[in-house]
């Protein structure tokens, strides 16, 4: 198993930033990738952002250009860089990894953290 410790969240006006962070624990001796995932009310899953051990990442269109993933290995952190947001980027913002290439259907997932883009 892998735990979580997850940061963050918030209350943002539109056009704001918000940083999240994340570290894990547990069994990551193996872990390969991790991400965040997000979901919104009466929507699905969606994965945000993730990066591999190795440094590489991916994003969803809807938030290329705006989030940054990275990453502190030394810490088994993960950082999600959330800038220029909008109300639909309101959502719980979940904090994942895997052994494998990330997944909103596979892995591990953390309980969530709030946020909230309102003026």
């Amino acid at each position: 198993q892998v735990q979580f410790v997850e940061s963050g969240g918030g209350l943002v006006q539109p056009g704001g930033s918000v940083r999240l962070s994340c570290a894990a624990s547990g069994s990551i001796f193996s872990i390969y990738a991790m991400g965040w995932c997000r979901q919104a009310p009466g929507k699905q899953r969606e994965l945000v952002a993730a990066i591999t051990w190795g440094g590489s990442s991916n994003y969803a269109d809807s938030v290329e250009g705006r989030f940054t993933i990275s990453r502190d290995g030394a810490k088994n952190a993960v950082y999600l860089q959330m800038n220029s947001l909008k109300p639909e980027d309101t959502a719980v913002y979940y904090c994942g990894a895997d052994h494998g290439p990330l997944s909103v259907v596979k892995g591990y997932w953390g309980q969530g953290t709030q946020v909230t883009v309102s003026s």
